[in-house]
């Protein structure tokens, strides 16, 4: 806390006519000049020798002719009240009283007892530029970014740990990268087979429609629509002749010879009985059980 100190004492000189004597001494003192002390009239001589105060810094009476300075129940010549630290002259200048009683100016209170910078440890001065993030302080231009040591500023930056990223550095550092364009993905994004994606770069194969939050399948690596998929990559059951998709029913599919049914198309051609995970008898394209096939 600063304070500012009272004034130096007045004095009184006297011109009266009747008898007027210090309350010490009893000299006379008939225009001469003398001092109040506790309401009795003392010359200036008795004063310095039995009323003056002592100072505080070098232990000497203050004199009735000296200028004296006060603060809580302490004393001090003009002269004497100085900073603890650069020895500057307080007697007009603000000033702070520490638990210790030293008295420093402004400045050297605010280094001895000022937050100190994360990065350089030097105390960060009252109205100086400072950065202050989880109770703790930085001077501006130390608040830099761990990966560039670029100061930070009035970017916005992110933490990893006790170190400070700017936004860039973090995504280039940290973010995941898009499985298709191998860029940073900063926000949202969706992954399929444990491989992150951008949004916008998780579209059909075919059609390049976006497919987040859409029916899709994939094949040989790559992903389509439904309607792509239909069209363009799905076999042609040999059955009901509609494209494979595995979606909805019928999406166990059987396999033979380079033809392809439905789980629920590959039935006995003459009874319909499923064939599935069963023996049959293949006849050109159509398929039976054996004993139908014995009535051919």
């Amino acid at each position: 806390m600063a304070y500012r100190l009272s004034g130096p004492r007045s004095y009184s000189t006297s011109t009266m006519t009747e008898r007027f004597d210090c309350y010490y001494c009893r000299d006379n003192l008939h225009g001469k000049k003398y001092v109040m002390k506790d309401e009795k009239h003392v010359c200036t001589k008795c004063f310095d020798k039995l009323c003056a105060n002592t100072c505080a810094e070098c232990r000497r009476p203050i004199g009735a002719d000296a200028k004296e300075l006060n603060h809580k129940n302490r004393h001090w010549h003009e002269d004497c009240f100085r900073c603890a630290k650069c020895y500057k002259p307080l007697a007009n200048e603000p000033f702070g009283a520490r638990d210790d009683g030293k008295i420093m100016c402004g400045t050297c209170g605010s280094r001895e007892d000022g937050n100190r910078c994360q990065a350089c440890y030097k105390v960060v001065m009252p109205g100086t530029q400072n950065v202050e993030y989880k109770n703790k302080v930085w001077h501006e231009e130390c608040f830099t970014c761990f990966e560039c040591k670029q100061p930070i500023r009035s970017q916005s930056f992110l933490n990893k740990g006790d170190d400070i990223f700017c936004g860039p550095c973090h995504e280039k550092k940290f973010a995941k990268k898009c499985f298709h364009c191998k860029q940073p993905i900063t926000t949202g994004g969706i992954s399929y087979q444990d491989q992150p994606w951008h949004s916008e770069c998780f579209v059909c194969h075919t059609c390049r429609k976006g497919l987040a939050g859409t029916r899709f399948t994939s094949h040989e690596e790559h992903v389509y629509c439904v309607d792509c998929y239909k069209t363009s990559v799905a076999k042609q059951c040999n059955g009901c002749k509609n494209p494979i998709t595995g979606f909805g029913h019928g999406t166990n599919v059987v396999n033979y010879e380079g033809h392809s049914w439905h789980e629920n198309c590959f039935n006995c051609k003459k009874c319909s009985l499923s064939l599935a995970n069963k023996r049959f008898v293949i006849n050109g394209e159509d398929i039976y059980c054996p004993d139908c096939a014995k009535k051919l």
